[in-house]
């Protein structure tokens, strides 16, 4: 089957279309990778003038519909759909071309997917926030797809003396700056913990996390060694209070997958997929993480057990492998 997959591919990191597009060539597919970010203007010039952002992006749809004619795709998969306007959809399904648009933000700036999303024939959400939205539009063939792991880059290893002593924390978190997880974690800033990300420099300068904090863009490889480097890896998810955000972080999958221990705040997507003190931890409040932290990194063989549970759990089932298989099963 020859699958065409339009999403966007970071230059400078590995991201998840990376795994996404891996995925499709390991279950022994036809890869056609188109990369929707490819605009000829600079940012801050379409920016500056709308006009010059509606002409960049119809174009960028035309060149996504000319690969679809040259290529012709058994399907044709997009992953966020940000940027595929509907009449993009349209013209591929007319080509007798399957659809299915994967999202996978935070339904954020959500106008432009929605516009497109009822042109799709399938409809998949890596949270059930956006399916809560596309249900209630009238898309009652959306269904829930959250995102997975690849083993062959999140895996358990071994972490020479230069990293170890580098990364090695008792409880690590790899993530971007945002208020609410500046505040859960403010509340564990007395124990050995490394934070790693993006927009931590936005700490007040009086934060008692300012000396455990490294400021930085992190490709795949640096993370897989602090998450087999740490005892505990702390996810704590999105929320702004305003836009709801159910969706399982990918961090959880991928911090099981190097076998680490994950303990997570409560989210529901979460609750859905993996088992309280089988597959990960999740922690009610501030103190009930505090709580948690002291138990686990002081009850060795049940964290490791716990860890190892999650570990086979996203291995056997949830892999970006999986996700694919089940998108293709649709068709």
């Amino acid at each position: 089957m020859k699958v065409m997959l339009v999403g966007y591919h970071n230059p400078n990191f590995t991201n998840s279309m990376v795994y996404r597009d891996k995925a499709v060539e390991y279950l022994g597919h036809q890869l056609i990778s188109f990369d929707d970010r490819g605009f000829l203007l600079p940012g801050r010039v379409r920016e500056a003038v709308v006009y010059l952002q509606e002409w960049d992006l119809q174009r960028l749809n035309r060149e996504i519909i000319k690969c679809a004619r040259l290529k012709h795709p058994d399907v044709c998969i997009v992953v966020g759909g940000h940027r595929v306007l509907p009449q993009t959809v349209s013209a591929i399904k007319n080509m007798g071309i399957p659809t299915a648009l994967w999202t996978t933000d935070v339904p954020i700036d959500f106008e432009n997917v929605l516009a497109s999303a009822l042109f799709y024939d399938k409809l998949f959400c890596a949270g059930t926030e956006a399916l809560d939205i596309f249900h209630a539009k009238g898309a009652s063939h959306a269904s829930w797809l959250p995102f997975a792991c690849d083993p062959n880059y999140h895996k358990p290893m071994d972490v020479y003396r230069k990293d170890r002593e580098k990364y090695t924390r008792d409880i690590a978190f790899v993530g971007s700056y945002y208020p609410n997880r500046a505040r859960t974690l403010e509340a564990i800033a007395d124990f050995n913990i490394g934070i790693w990300g993006p927009y931590w420099k936005k700490l007040s300068s009086d934060s008692r996390l300012k000396t455990k904090t490294v400021d930085i863009k992190m490709n795949y490889n640096q993370w897989v060694k602090i998450f087999n480097a740490s005892k505990i890896c702390i996810v704590v998810h999105y929320q702004d209070g305003k836009v709801p955000c159910h969706q399982i972080s990918p961090k959880i999958f991928e911090a099981m997958a190097c076998g680490c221990f994950v303990l997570t705040d409560q989210q529901k997507d979460v609750d859905k997929l993996f088992k309280n003190k089988q597959h990960l931890v999740a922690f009610d409040n501030e103190d009930d993480l505090r709580e948690n932290i002291k138990y686990y990194l002081t009850h060795d063989e049940e964290r490791k057990r716990i860890a190892f549970n999650g570990y086979q759990e996203v291995i056997l089932h949830h892999r970006y492998q999986d996700r694919i298989k089940q998108i293709l099963s649709m068709f």
